[in-house]
C-alpha cells in the first residue's frame, strides 16, 4: 500500500514539472519577455566587461607578474651578497625531544631556515 502511494506521488511529480516549465500563460509570457528584455539590456555591458578582461586585466597580470619577478630576482642577488646572521636565541627551535624523523619540523626548508644541527 505504502509503495503504490509513494510510486504515485512520484508519478504526479513528474508529470507535474514537464507541465510547470512549459507554462503559456500571460504571466509565463511576461516573464519570458522580461528575461529577453533583460539579456539584451545586458548583451552591451557584458560585451565591455569581456573587452575590459581581456584588454586590461590581463596586460595588468602580466605587467605585475613582471614586476614581482624582477623584484625577486633582485632581492635574491641582495642576499647573496648580505646574508642574514643567524642568532640563537633561547626560544628559537626549542624541542624537549627531537621529532621521531629528525630534529627539524615537516616544514624544514634548508635554503631558508636555520638548521637546528647549526646550533
Amino acid at each position: 500500500m505504502y509503495r503504490a502511494l509513494v510510486n504515485s506521488q512520484v508519478l504526479s511529480a513528474v508529470k507535474r514539472t514537464g507541465v510547470r516549465f512549459s507554462s503559456t500563460s500571460a504571466e509565463g509570457a511576461a516573464f519570458a519577455a522580461q528575461r529577453d528584455a533583460v539579456k539584451a539590456h545586458a548583451g552591451p555591458a557584458a560585451e565591455t566587461w569581456k573587452k575590459i578582461s581581456i584588454f586590461v586585466v590581463i596586460p595588468a597580470l602580466i605587467a605585475a607578474s613582471v614586476n614581482t619577478y624582477n623584484l625577486y630576482e633582485h632581492h635574491v642577488e641582495h642576499m647573496k651578497h648580505h646574508p642574514r646572521e643567524y642568532v640563537k636565541y633561547p626560544y628559537i627551535n626549542y624541542r624537549a625531544r627531537d621529532f621521531f624523523w629528525g630534529k627539524e619540523s615537516l616544514f624544514f626548508n634548508p635554503s631558508v631556515n636555520f638548521s637546528a644541527a647549526d646550533e
